[in-house]
């Protein structure tokens, strides 16, 4: 596949807590790590996101008395799932995985940082309201091919394609530079942005 000077690389949240042994470990998170840095070499632009919260977040089944992770609470912009204590602002497991080659980002966006509201998405936080600026950022330098990769394909990855499908870009999943939280999970994520419009390529189909 032809590279084009608009093609973003969107690397979705690559962090330590999110590889085996982490707080909120994904099954093979790690694996994607190869194939990321093979592409961020080949790509003319790329983009990280980072999940960034505070102590005491919102969604930390922590704050939830009898709550344990995974259970869902109501939140005032709707159900929240509940998740252990992770990527806190300033602690290891939230920085970027080691061996992740960032060099060439040129913007990393930090999400989950207002206190009350999760954040899924690169585009948009939980109460889809609260915009990231990531949408603004692409358009005013023309970038309008983005090709998402990242942790993990059933929450972040699959927000953020759905939020870029929706906000006019033309979006492709790589297949084997992600990893989901739940293998049915991520079967329904794949599906749901096949139907957005999402398209599927390998890494090979790029480098």
């Amino acid at each position: 596949m032809r590279r084009e000077p608009t093609d973003t690389l969107l690397v979705i949240d690559v962090q330590t807590d999110f590889l085996p042994g982490g707080a909120l470990a994904v099954p093979e998170g790690d694996a994607v790590i190869g194939p990321i840095n093979r592409l961020a070499a080949a790509f003319p632009h790329m983009v990280l996101t980072q999940d960034w919260h505070p102590p005491g977040h919102a969604s930390f089944a922590s704050r939830h008395a009898g709550r344990r992770p995974f259970d869902t609470v109501a939140m005032a912009y709707g159900e929240q799932r509940l998740w252990p204590d992770h990527c806190v602002q300033g602690t290891p497991g939230a920085a970027l995985a080691p061996g992740l080659q960032a060099e060439r980002a040129e913007l990393v966006i930090r999400k989950g940082h207002h206190p009350g509201v999760d954040s899924y998405s690169a585009f948009l936080e939980a109460d889809r309201r609260t915009r990231t600026g990531l949408a603004g950022y692409l358009t005013e330098r023309g970038l309008t091919r983005l090709f998402l990769a990242g942790l993990a394909t059933d929450y972040c990855v699959l927000w953020s394609a759905l939020d870029a499908r929706a906000a006019g870009f033309e979006t492709y999943v790589i297949e084997d530079a992600v990893r989901g939280i739940d293998r049915d999970g991520t079967a329904q994520a794949f599906a749901a942005m096949e139907r957005a419009g999402v398209q599927r390529v390998t890494s090979a189909d790029l480098v």
